[in-house]
């Protein structure tokens, strides 16, 4: 993950949470390619058709950041994080909204567990029981739940994950090795096969 003028973020980002209002005009264009790179990473499987489309998450994430209030922002790692974590939120809302709508569909749903996200309808059921996993691993251990976010739904690398949680690299290695087990199993009992 490429973030483009980091310091520059980073003080737009405090200043916005100041409430410098004109701080956020100007941080939109610096983030706005960082955005978009993390919605086309939750949509890149997705169908043509499908009614739910990168620059429209893109914009409904940003429209709840924006909608934020009181946020000490700490740095750009932390906007990211934040950004993923909400698109990840709508995707979720969209596909239980898709399972509400189409009632039905098969009882075995297959879900990678790396660090691509695969999203479609058809696996909405799967993308759901993910988010109740997540729920339950974030009350057993929040670190782990932390690492499966920025690491599966934004993209970030062992690395910039390691720096937004402030540990070490094989901290995330050994936590995202546990969180994927841990998963596995409870996806499993959901009638998910994680793979």
């Amino acid at each position: 993950m490429q973030f483009q003028q980091p310091e520059s973020v980073t003080r737009l980002l405090v200043e916005w949470g100041r409430g410098d209002q004109e701080s956020l005009n100007q941080l939109l264009p610096l983030v706005n390619s960082e955005l978009r790179r993390i919605a086309r990473r939750h949509m890149r499987t997705e169908s043509p058709g499908h009614t739910l489309q990168t620059t429209a998450l893109v914009h409904e994430a940003y429209l709840r950041l924006v909608d934020r209030k009181q946020v000490n922002w700490q740095n750009r790692a932390q906007f990211f994080s934040l950004a993923a974590r909400i698109m990840r939120h709508i995707l979720v809302d969209y596909a239980r909204g898709s399972r509400r709508q189409k009632r039905g569909g098969e009882d075995v749903f297959h879900l990678p567990l790396n660090e691509e996200l695969v999203f479609s309808p058809a696996k909405s059921r799967a993308l759901i029981a993910l988010d109740e996993a997540l729920d339950r691993l974030r009350e057993l251990d929040s670190r782990k739940a932390r690492v499966v976010e920025l690491r599966y739904f934004g993209g970030m690398s062992v690395e910039e994950t390691a720096d937004v949680l402030q540990v070490s690299a094989n901290t995330v290695i050994r936590d995202w090795r546990l969180a994927k087990v841990w998963l596995k199993r409870e996806l499993k009992q959901a009638g998910v096969h994680a793979g």
